[in-house]
Parts: structure tokens; C-alpha cells; sequence
């Protein structure tokens, strides 16, 4: 499979780039892992915040409401019990929750394989020689990714994500920058347009690439029969 490319100018190369089908053409048969790799990444990435009062925490409640009996009134020993207004929550959040999740590593290569396939087959891979931010201005961002048709969310993917990179893309709101090594299926599959530099591509289809390599033929020692 062949993809457009475009020069570090922005201007259209005379060859396309060729995406490793081991890579880039799988089937992605099992949707449901797409949707766990997907997950997987949102509960990692989940902070944890919320705290709410237990019945010993709230403040208030010492003393006790009415005495036990000769009022007609049920018996409560502290105006902070659950089921009262202003009480403590039974069941609430304490801030210790652990909500991340575990994914092998050979099932979150192969989710990724499934969405590179995905945004593949739907014209959504763009590959350019190299990504150049001397200057590392967000202007100059801008105006190559508009030279090569990258539209709305785009997500640049780069050999080095060093401080020029991050000057360039981080006041870009619909532009993220992810180095080679990191791609995730979060990241994918939110882009309507993945451009990946050549150097990027290699690595990606070193670090996700099956080729086969064919075993060596057996000797044949056996000898004939008398």
C-alpha cells in the first residue's frame, strides 16, 4: 500500500512512501480489543480526586439528638448518621480507587496494528520526509500542515519529540505530537489525520512489524536404502 508524500517544504513528492502490510494492511478481525486498548488508555490516564466524608469525618454529631426514650421518636445516637441530611456517605469515594487497567503486551501492539490498518484504508495516513521547526513557531506548524491537506485533528508523529516540537504543536489545540515509540490507540483513532515522518515510519515498522523470515530447508542426510 502507498501513501501520499510531501517534502519537508510541503510540496508533493515524486514517490509515495510504502506502508508494511504486516503493519499498516492487517483485518482487523477482533474489534472488541480495539475497544479495550481504548479503555485501557483512558483508565491509565484517569486522575483520581474525588473524596467524600465518611460518618467519623463529618464534623458535628457528639451529642446525642433527643434521649433514647419517651418521645415517640425513633432512636438515633448522632445527627451525622447516613441517612440523615448533612450525615456521612456510606459507599462514597475515599481517593484511593485504583481504576487502571492491564493489557498485555502483544494485545496493545496488535490494537495498535488495527487502527494504523483502519485510518490506512480510509485515506487518513500522510507521510512527509521530514518535520522541520527550526524556529519552532506554531505559524510555520500551521502553514506546512495546511500545504499538505492535514485538516481538524491531526496527529504528527515524529522520531524526536524535543523542545522545538513542543514549541511548535502544544498552543495547537487540534494538533498533538507523539513520538514513534509511544503511538497508542487513544491517540490514533481521536485523529482524523495521522502524519508520520519517514524516519517514524521506520521505527514503527521496526517496533510493530512481522516479517517472517523463512527457516533454512533441512538437510537431507538421510541415506538411500539397500
Amino acid at each position: 500500500m502507498t501513501v501520499p508524500t510531501y517534502t519537508k517544504s510541503g510540496s508533493k513528492a515524486t514517490t509515495a512512501a510504502k506502508l508494511d502490510q504486516t503493519v499498516f494492511g492487517i483485518e482487523p478481525k477482533n474489534h472488541e480489543l480495539l475497544k479495550q486498548a481504548y479503555q485501557t488508555y483512558v483508565a491509565n490516564g484517569r486522575e483520581n480526586h474525588s473524596k467524600t466524608l465518611r460518618r467519623g469525618e463529618v464534623s458535628g454529631g457528639g451529642r446525642k439528638p433527643w434521649k433514647q426514650k419517651g418521645t415517640g421518636r425513633a432512636r438515633f445516637g448522632s445527627i451525622r448518621v447516613p441517612i440523615w441530611r448533612g450525615g456521612g456517605i456510606t459507599f462514597g469515594p475515599l481517593g484511593i480507587e485504583n481504576y487502571s487497567k492491564k493489557l498485555n503486551t502483544a494485545s496493545k501492539r496488535t490494537a495498535i496494528r488495527q487502527a494504523l490498518t483502519l485510518k490506512a484504508n480510509e485515506g487518513k495516513v500522510t507521510v512527509i520526509e521530514t518535520f522541520e521547526c527550526k524556529n519552532g513557531k506554531t505559524s510555520e506548524t500551521v502553514a506546512f500542515l495546511k500545504k499538505i491537506d492535514a485538516n481538524r485533528r491531526v496527529l504528527l508523529v515524529v522520531s524526536n519529540k524535543d523542545d522545538l516540537v513542543l514549541r511548535s504543536t502544544n498552543n495547537l489545540q487540534q494538533v498533538k505530537a507523539v513520538q514513534a515509540m509511544y503511538l497508542n490507540v487513544f491517540d490514533i483513532m481521536n485523529a482524523d489525520t495521522v502524519v508520520i515522518s519517514k524516519k517514524s515510519l521506520d521505527m514503527v515498522h521496526e517496533w510493530l512489524g512481522k516479517n517472517v523470515v523463512a527457516k533454512p530447508a533441512a538437510k537431507t542426510a538421510a541415506k538411500e536404502s539397500q
